[in-house]
């Protein structure tokens, strides 16, 4: 068990708190802590404010994903996904939305718009060599295998 402090930052006290939707979930829903309903144009992108912060210990991270939901039905969906919260970060998680559907579409206060996952971060230590092992891959990528 990891035990992670959240802050509702002032003005939020209405705002929810992260959330699972179901015992065996994964994510944690965030909620929009817009102060008015915002719109999303197709095409644009806006930071939209949880008015939570977190403390976690070191060796830990969250990340935020976006919600299949909101990604099928509607095209929205999260850049720099996943986004990383590293653990010495104090401010507000903000969740970078972008519309890529057709229509626009309206956040309110308290809509769910993300989630967020807790992931353990592993410390290594790296070890400069001349060179690499051999693979049957090798160095192929970005869909060398077919489509």
């Amino acid at each position: 068990m990891h035990y992670v402090q959240i802050h509702k930052l002032p003005g939020h006290d209405d705002v929810k708190l992260p959330e699972k939707m179901s015992s065996a979930a994964s994510g944690y829903d965030l909620y929009a802590a817009v102060e008015e309903p915002i719109v999303l144009h197709p095409g644009e992108r806006k930071l939209i404010p949880t008015g939570i912060a977190l403390a976690m210990k070191e060796g830990l991270e969250a990340q935020i994903r976006p919600r299949s939901g909101l990604a099928l039905k509607h095209g929205i969906t999260c850049l720099n996904t996943p986004g990383t919260i590293d653990a010495d970060y104090r401010g507000e998680i903000k969740v970078l939305l972008i519309n890529l559907g057709q229509e626009p579409f309206a956040i309110a206060r308290n809509e769910r718009i993300a989630q967020m996952v807790f992931q353990e971060v592993p410390t290594v230590q790296f070890e400069q060599v001349e060179t690499l092992s051999e693979t049957v891959r090798g160095s192929g990528g970005f869909g060398h295998t077919g489509k």
